[in-house]
Formats: C-alpha cells, sequence, structure tokens
C-alpha cells in the first residue's frame, strides 16, 4: 500500500494511521464489491465471477462512472496474460525435456567461455607481439 500511494503521489507524506485507514478502507471495498458481484453472478446461476461480473458489480455500488476506464484497464490485463500463456506453452510445445534444455544451455555457456578465452589469448599474443617489436625498434634506433 506505501508503495502505490508513494507512486501515485511523490510528493506526498503520509502518516502510518492515514496509511493503514487506507489499507483497511481497501480491505472494506474489495470485501464489499467481491460480495455484490458473487449475488449478480449468483442471480445468473453462475459459479464462477467473471470479469463482467465485477464491472457490473461496480455499477450497482454507483461506480459507473469509472466503467469505461475499467474495461480499458480488463482488455490489457487480458493481453497480458495471453502473452504469458504463449510464451508458457511455447517451452512445453517444444517437446523437449527440462534436463535436455538445460544441459544445453550449460553445453552454450561453456562454449560461450571457451571463444572468450580463445578471443583474450589472442589478444594477449597480438599484445606481446606488438611489445617485442616495439623492443625491436628501441635496439635497432640505438
Amino acid at each position: 500500500m506505501k508503495k502505490m500511494i508513494r507512486e501515485s503521489f511523490p510528493n506526498l507524506h503520509i502518516s502510518p494511521e492515514a496509511r493503514e485507514l487506507i489499507g483497511a478502507c481497501c480491505t472494506e471495498f474489495i470485501h464489499r464489491l467481491s460480495a455484490e458481484a458473487n449475488g449478480i453472478c449468483s442471480r445468473q446461476d453462475k459459479t464462477v465471477i467473471s470479469p463482467g461480473h465485477v464491472l457490473d458489480a461496480l455499477d450497482s455500488m454507483g461506480f459507473g462512472a469509472y466503467h469505461q476506464d475499467l474495461e480499458a484497464v480488463l482488455k490489457d490485463c487480458t493481453a497480458v496474460a495471453a502473452k504469458r500463456r504463449r510464451l508458457s506453452t511455447r517451452l512445453k510445445n517444444l517437446g523437449i525435456p527440462d534436463e535436455q534444455l538445460l544441459r544445453q544451455q550449460q553445453e552454450l555457456f561453456a562454449e560461450a567461455r571457451q571463444r572468450l578465452a580463445q578471443q583474450e589469448w589472442a589478444l594477449a599474443e597480438q599484445q606481446q607481439q606488438v611489445m617485442r617489436s616495439l623492443g625491436g625498434q628501441d635496439e635497432e634506433g640505438h
């Protein structure tokens, strides 16, 4: 709750008592909203509260002015959840066991470490050659 208040009102200082009161109000509001949505759901002979039931409950509680904004939020949440499901099932649909995926990842890391070591060795060799050639020029110049 403190984080949400801080993000919404960054320049606002709020006492711990006021923060507790806001939290209690939020909890009470959620209880009442849930009860109203449950009542709507039951009257429709449904067993699962849907987002539509929640929106209808908000309307019946006098918060209809927020309906359009909340539908936009619901649309965004639905899109995010669908994207998560697609990403999750993509790995599952590969048909590769977790152990094999882990082994492949470890092999890729090992290959990357080996390439890095080779590049570092080649760079060190190159630096030594430059140093040798500079050292040889000093001797020739004297």
